[in-house]
């Protein structure tokens, strides 16, 4: 295990991650996304309108923990992390890594939601280990 992949734990390999993100209360909102490995940041991919990323332009505090498809089953130790909203060409630099990870199935579903909502209409996600 690198020491990349070590600062995020299980989060790091994992094929779904938690990402929780924090209301202006201070209540934890937790959803499973697909993540990647990108040297020291972890990258995750969202609509661009997803709550989630209103949150983190908020707060950018965030936690993230390998996880199931369904965000039930929590594995590995929770991971604190700082979030940043991605421009155009992060963003496209996520989509290479998420096809480079989960192959044939990011392809066409990044194929989709380019049809579905444009190019912009998803957007990156960068968490670096705090």
């Amino acid at each position: 295990m690198t020491s990349e992949a070590a600062t995020f734990g299980e989060a790091g390999t994992a094929k779904y991650v938690n990402l929780t993100t924090y209301r202006k209360d201070g209540t934890p909102v937790a959803t499973p996304v697909w993540a990647v490995l990108d040297g020291a940041r972890l990258l995750v991919w969202t609509e661009t309108e997803a709550w989630k990323v209103k949150r983190i332009r908020r707060n950018p505090k965030v936690l993230v923990q390998a996880t199931d498809a369904r965000g039930k089953k929590l594995t590995g130790e929770p991971v604190a992390g700082t979030a940043v909203v991605l421009d155009a060409e992060g963003t496209a630099h996520v989509r290479k890594k998420l096809i480079e990870k989960y192959g044939l199935l990011a392809r066409v579903l990044i194929f989709a939601s380019k049809v579905r909502r444009g190019e912009s209409g998803t957007i990156g996600i960068a968490i670096t280990a705090t």
